[in-house]
This record gives structure tokens, sequence and C-alpha cells, in this order.
């Protein structure tokens, strides 16, 4: 038996691990995540000052066709992220201010997609978090099939449903759904760490400690030397 275009549910990372993850930065958890998971930097915030965290809900479209973005619409719950894989193509918006409201109304915490938008001015006005990769006037069509809750690549990183998203100003990051409560205690410790040598920087110590050893790791002087 095959599987369906749309998975109408699938397990969501907690709202209380989403609670706690989202204290921190993306740049944080993708640090503790071996450095993994940061979408393409082609998405970027709407406006500089939007955040989101919440479970992804996924969508994938053909270019320029936003029919199953309104059937995920539909299907999703407050809190959830829209995450649209749109194949990055700028040729047609795939959503607008008509569909922005929609999601406002509807509960959902943010949209990250791999597509264009519109009505921007517009859209500045509703200050919902959006990540895009760009704008375009032209609007989309509503005819191609595609599928809802199933694994997608957008920015060039696999999602699956009910993943962890979290995005701010530096971008979008994905953290699977069984990983991200494991690195809360080393995004903590990473968080505090940094604080620390930020104090330490604050008071003239600018020395980077672990440069010296880097340096001789690299071939760029020998043991022993310093620069």
């Amino acid at each position: 038996m095959s599987t369906p275009n749309i998975i109408k549910d699938f397990p969501r990372v907690s709202k209380e691990i989403i609670s706690k993850a989202s204290i921190y930065q993306p740049a944080i958890l993708a640090d503790v995540a071996d450095r993994r998971g940061a979408l393409h930097g082609r998405i970027s915030a709407f406006r500089p000052h939007m955040k989101m965290a919440g479970p992804a809900f996924t969508v994938e479209v053909r270019a320029g066709d936003n029919l199953m973005i309104h059937a995920a619409m539909s299907l999703a719950k407050p809190g959830d992220v829209l995450v649209i894989d749109g194949k990055g193509d700028l040729t047609a918006a795939l959503m607008g201010v008509i569909m922005i409201n929609a999601c406002i109304t509807l509960g959902f915490a943010g949209v990250v997609i791999d597509g264009a938008i519109r009505d921007t001015l517009e859209l500045a006005e509703l200050d919902f978090s959006i990540f895009s990769v760009g704008a375009n006037p032209s609007g989309p069509t509503k005819q191609v099939s595609g599928r809802i809750g199933h694994p997608i690549s957008v920015g060039d990183v696999a999602i699956h449903p009910g993943d962890f998203i979290t995005a701010d100003a530096d971008g979008v990051v994905v953290v699977e759904r069984d990983k991200i409560e494991s690195l809360l205690p080393l995004a903590k410790e990473k968080l505090k760490a940094e604080e620390k040598r930020i104090a330490s920087i604050r008071m003239g110590d600018t020395a980077a400690p672990w440069l010296n050893a880097a340096l001789v790791n690299a071939g760029v002087i020998q043991a022993g030397e310093a620069i």
C-alpha cells in the first residue's frame, strides 16, 4: 500500500520542550547540534526582529503553486510552524496578506518558506513571523498536487514533520524531534560559557585562549611557539 500524499497527523516536539528550547538563540542550538541544522542563508527573516519556535508542519509544493499550502492550513494545529518546500522559486509568491491573516487567526507560530511572498507592506503591519527567500508580486496557481506531513528539504536541510524549528535574525535552525531535549543541557552550558567569555573580554582579556593550539594544529606555527 502506497503512502498517502497527505499525512494529517504525526508526533510533534512537546510544548514543554518548545518552551525550554525557545529561550536559546538558534545559533546556540546549531552549535551544540554539531553545527548542523541551519538552513541556507537565502531563507531570512522578513523583518529583523522576527522570531519563532515550534514544531514543523511540513508542506511540499510545486514551484509557483500553493494548492497544498491551503490544504495544510486546514490541518495544522495552533503553535505549528508551516515549513514549506517551495523549491527556492521566486517567480511567483506562494503566500500573501490573505493567507497570513488566516495563519494568525489559526494560531500558527510562523511560516518558513523556501520561496516568495507578496503584499509586503501589509505583512509588515501584521508583524507575523515569516522567513522566506524574497518577494514577487505575481500570484501562484492552485492546480498542482504536492505532499503534506512528509520529510522535505528546505534551505538544503532535511526536515521531518514534528521537528523543532527555531528562527531569529540570524536565520532558521531545525533540530530533530527526538534530539532537541538532549541538547538543552549543552545549550545551557554553552550560553553560560559565552556570557563568561564576553564578561572577560569587556575586562580587557581579548586574547582567544584556544588560538595558539589551533594554529599549531593547522600547521601555521610550530609546537611551543605562540603568535
